[in-house]
């Protein structure tokens, strides 16, 4: 939630760096956007303005902020509406100090009843307005510019990745705590972000910066320091995707490309750990892992990964269930020996990075499954799976579902055992039988006969069930149309009553089994209300008689099916949301990474 960009050193290029770098970040909140610059001997230059980055282009066509050093910000609201007013950056009185902050300041408004009492005037209603108007104080008092901006932050409670700039000087000084912030590191300039790809075109090294950890970058060069002061020695990473991978390729959506990259997702995952002579896997890096219990925690599509990897687990002998990491967090059951698994696209998220550390803190071995290394999920647990899905810039998670999934598959093979070799063929075909259902589906189609449909149901049973939430979350997501999913077997005991002709009903329905036979039992009761039904199947049981279109997936294990059956899902909700011209990309309300509680 909200995007920083800073930069120091692109002489001549600050103002289109900075830019830029919104442009590649705007996945993480569109509600505003601004730019400050500043440099010896100039004051800070702001230009900010509600809307999206285009807005703020047509804004710097009348007023284009002058400097050699500067910061960003695009934002997801939190305190205060969408406004030119409350967008970032914001400043002090003098003007002397401009602030980027992406978190959520809880002591806010005490510290502003302190300020305004004080003599100092506030502009918006948004919580980070108190820092600039802090560091002022500092400043007034005697302070040097970096003893004042971490005196200001010494008075801050929450959670916060914060950028500042000063007239004056040619510096960005920048902190962390439960927010993400990264540097970048070229021959002749440096940058900071809320994520990689702000500045993935023009270096690929990387510097992640932990929870309490101080940067100051200028012309010279970048330190890193901790809340006392002392240099904290960093590792320099290299990043190992290529900037193309960040943008659409040709393609009309962010979502639409991820959907298709789907088959080299899932190899990228598999690849080097799955032995398929000898019908095995390979996750040896890990350790020896064999927990008596697992307990999930996950938030919105990563909960829907969670519930599927709780049934593999269960499948497997060994106790699992998977929790809403919001619910955790506040309410933990009991953990006794239960390994704690955060899944977590970003590893960023706030309420599953709270959930895994109150594991931690009760005394349990604590793992991560999650896309991105360096995160703070990934550094913070005592195990990390990465499912290596590459960068995924639609806010509606698509391939990074997918590959959650299979290395979950993984996960339970490689610490539980059991007969991989049932497993192993289907998981090896997955890529390939994507890409088949890709070059086919007829979900356009489908998405056309139902655009104007009051609402939609999934249904399904065991593995499927995670997969018909996560079909009603998409839906949701991206078309702003009301979509439910449910356990097949629930929608008597209640939703029924919404059943109309007007709601079609997504069965997927895989196999020949009492779980199938059970699925199109439920099927039946729909269509007796005149429902249309949309079955999702391979083909193996005789559901199609009973629907009104089909989607087909290719026939294989129970566990890869429903990877399957999730992809045709994707597909309909996007020519869905396509058809009625939604902002597939950038739905309302919606930022890609949740980093506040």
């Amino acid at each position: 939630m909200c995007g920083i960009i800073g930069c120091v050193g692109r002489d001549g290029e600050t103002l289109e760096t900075l830019v830029h770098g919104l442009s590649k970040l705007e996945y993480r909140g569109y509600d505003s956007a601004g730019v400050a610059l500043t440099g010896t001997g100039q004051n800070v230059d702001i230009t900010k303005c509600a809307g999206e980055i285009d807005e703020l282009r047509g804004a710097l066509e009348t007023h284009a902020p002058d400097g050699e050093v500067g910061v960003g910000h695009t934002r997801w609201s939190t305190h205060g509406p969408p406004t030119d007013e409350n967008a970032h950056p914001h400043q002090d009185c003098t003007g002397n100090v401009a602030v980027v902050h992406n978190g959520i300041i809880e002591n806010y408004q005490t510290l502003r009843d302190e300020l305004s009492t004080s003599g100092h005037t506030f502009r918006s209603d948004t919580d980070t307005e108190v820092v600039p108007h802090l560091i002022e104080d500092a400043l007034d008092s005697g302070l040097d510019p970096e003893a004042a901006f971490r005196d200001a932050l010494s008075r801050v409670e929450g959670s916060f990745a914060i950028a500042a700039v000063l007239a004056g000087e040619d510096t960005i000084f920048a902190a962390r705590h439960d927010s993400p912030l990264v540097l970048g590191l070229d021959e002749d300039a440096y940058y900071l972000a809320s994520d990689v790809p702000a500045f993935r075109d023009f270096t690929d090294r990387v510097v992640y910066l932990a929870d309490g950890e101080f940067a100051k970058l200028d012309r010279e060069g970048w330190t890193v320091t901790d809340g006392d002061g002392e240099v904290v020695e960093k590792t320099v990473d290299t990043v190992d995707w290529d900037p193309e991978d960040a943008g659409k390729s040709g393609y009309d959506h962010f979502m639409l490309k991820e959907i298709h990259e789907q088959p080299r997702a899932l190899r990228q995952c598999l690849r080097g750990r799955v032995d398929e002579l000898a019908g095995e896997v390979d996750i040896e890096d890990l350790g020896d892992l064999s927990p008596p219990g697992v307990q999930f925690v996950a938030c919105g599509t990563s909960y829907h990964a969670a519930l599927y990897g709780a049934q593999l687990f269960q499948q497997a002998g060994i106790p699992a269930q998977a929790f809403l990491a919001s619910e955790y967090a506040s309410s933990p059951p009991p953990i006794g020996d239960s390994l704690v698994i955060g899944v977590t696209q970003s590893g960023e998220t706030a309420d599953t990075l709270s959930a895994l550390r109150e594991a931690h803190r009760r005394g349990a071995r604590t793992m991560a499954v999650t896309n991105t290394v360096g995160s703070t999920a990934a550094r913070e647990c005592d195990h990390v799976f990465y499912i290596r899905a590459g960068p995924e810039i639609g806010v509606a998670a698509t391939k990074t579902f997918a590959s959650q999934l299979a290395a979950l598959n993984l996960l339970v093979l490689g610490m539980a055992g059991g007969n991989a070799r049932d497993i192993v063929p289907a998981l090896r075909d997955l890529p390939g039988d994507v890409q088949a259902l890709l070059d086919d589906s007829n979900a356009a189609a489908v998405a056309e006969t139902y655009e104007d449909s009051s609402a939609y149901f999934f249904i399904g049973r065991g593995y499927h069930y995670p997969v018909a939430l996560e079909g009603a979350l998409k839906m949701k997501e991206i078309s702003y149309k009301h979509a439910e999913g449910f356990a097949a077997g629930e929608l008597k005991h209640g939703p029924l009553a919404l059943v109309t002709a007007d709601t079609p009903v997504f069965a997927i329905v895989t196999g020949d089994g009492e779980s199938a036979r059970k699925t199109i039992g439920n099927v039946k009761e729909v269509e007796a209300r005149d429902a249309p039904v949309v079955a999702v199947t391979d083909g193996a049981s005789d559901v199609e008689r009973y629907a009104d279109q089909v989607l087909e997936v290719p026939e294989t294990h129970p566990r890869a099916a429903s990877v399957l059956a999730n992809v045709q899902l994707q597909l309909v909700s996007y020519h869905v949301a396509n058809r009625l011209g939604r902002s597939i990309d950038k739905p309302r309300n919606l930022a890609k990474s949740v980093t506040v509680e």
